[in-house]
Parts: structure tokens; C-alpha cells; sequence
């Protein structure tokens, strides 16, 4: 990964912990920018911050219980204050395409429950039209063949993610596939019809969950913001 990117992402990562207060509730992201904002919060809670956390993996849980992040049960609240993660694409208008990592359920779960989504990226992944990244689709392993058939209709044509040569399994025990619907024109559309594909638990495209994206740039930050 070219250095600057890095940077770019620990830029964002920090400007974006800038929102936490005492007594919230945060969602801690899934990813390699995600970790940046992490790391930051895991310092802010040695200096006396008091916060509780849901994380969106079983990584991020590890990773920030080692750093002495308070983590809770989501089940036991009703609502997260901000939530600070990552995204492999996103537009202006604040569309994404999330799951590059394998966490795409628990991110979308934890998104719902956000009052303020907070996205942090490199300056890479800013697009126009969403698709130059392969849409990750989790699904239940028994729905994926039929899911695969479905896809290819659909002009999606998809594979299964492999780690080693072995399918790859997400925290929840399902595959990931990954599909390639090159440039998604129509995202809300596309987004309804695999919402309506029983098999899949959960896509890529996040919609109307986002608040904020920022953006590290040029050794700056950029900040869009929801309309």
C-alpha cells in the first residue's frame, strides 16, 4: 500500500475521533482504516475518556479489548451514538460499497442502529459511480449456488471469496461472494433486488446510512456530508 494512502488514512481516522464524547456509545469499524480510528480512541480512553463500544467484528473486539476499550453487548441498547468505520467506495452523495473486510452484516447491523455514521477513507476510494470494487454479498452457504445463478441474471457474475484456496467464512459462518457488476448505475434498484434474494443475509451497498465521510487528502482532510 503506497505510504501516502496510510496517511491519508490515519488523517481521516483522526479527524474523525475529534466527535467523541464522554458517555457515548460508538461503533467501532472493521478494516485496516478502521483500525487507525482504534488505535486513537484506545489512546483517548488511557487519558480518561469514558466511552462503550459495539464492534463490528470479532477482530475489532479483540483489538480493542486490548487496548482497554470498554466493549457491551448491542443487544443491550437501543440506539449508537457514532459509529466510525471504513468503506471500499464511496460517491459524494454519500453512497457506499462496504465489506472488502468480511464484516459487511454486523457493519450494516450497527449502521441501522447509528445516529451518526461516520465514514473515514484515502482519497483512492472516492468515485463517481459505484462498481469499480467487486460488490460483497454474504450469504448462507447452502443459497450459494442458487445465489451464483441469480447474480449472472442479474449481469453480476460472481465468485466465492477464498482464503488459501479455502472459502473464506465470515464471524456468522456464512461465504462471501464477491460480484462484479462493473458500473452500478441504479444502486437503490440493485440494492432492492438482492434485498429480495432469500439466501443472501446481507450486501455491500450501503444506502442512506451514512452521515459523514472524510476524507484524507493531500495531507488534509475533505468532509462530505449527508444532504
Amino acid at each position: 500500500m503506497n505510504k501516502d494512502l496510510e496517511a491519508e488514512k490515519r488523517l481521516a481516522a483522526l479527524e474523525a475521533v475529534k466527535f467523541l464524547k464522554p458517555g457515548m456509545i460508538v461503533g467501532l469499524g472493521t478494516g485496516s482504516t478502521a483500525r487507525y480510528a482504534i488505535e486513537a480512541i484506545g489512546e483517548m480512553v488511557k487519558e480518561g475518556l469514558s466511552i462503550r463500544c459495539i464492534p463490528t467484528s470479532n477482530a475489532t473486539k479483540e483489538l480493542a479489548q486490548g487496548l482497554g476499550i470498554a466493549i457491551i453487548d448491542i443487544n443491550s441498547i437501543d440506539a449508537i451514538d457514532i459509529t466510525i468505520d471504513g468503506a471500499d467506495e464511496f460517491t459524494e452523495d454519500l453512497l457506499l460499497i462496504k465489506g472488502g473486510g468480511g464484516a459487511l452484516l454486523k457493519e450494516k447491523i450497527v449502521a441501522s442502529l447509528t445516529k451518526k455514521e461516520i465514514i473515514i477513507a484515502d482519497s483512492s476510494k472516492k468515485v463517481a459511480v459505484l462498481g469499480k470494487f467487486k460488490l460483497p454479498i454474504e450469504v448462507i452457504p447452502f443459497a450459494a449456488g442458487h445465489i451464483l445463478n441469480q447474480l449472472k441474471l442479474l449481469k453480476g457474475p460472481a465468485t466465492i471469496r477464498k482464503v488459501s484456496g479455502k472459502p473464506f467464512f465470515t464471524d456468522e459462518g456464512n461465504y462471501i461472494l464477491d460480484a462484479d457488476f462493473d458500473s452500478i448505475k441504479f444502486p437503490a434498484l440493485l440494492s432492492a433486488e438482492l434485498n429480495n434474494m432469500i439466501g443472501i443475509v446481507a450486501h455491500g451497498l450501503f444506502i442512506n446510512l451514512a452521515s459523514t465521510v472524510i476524507m484524507g487528502i493531500n495531507g488534509a482532510t475533505e468532509t462530505f456530508n449527508k444532504v
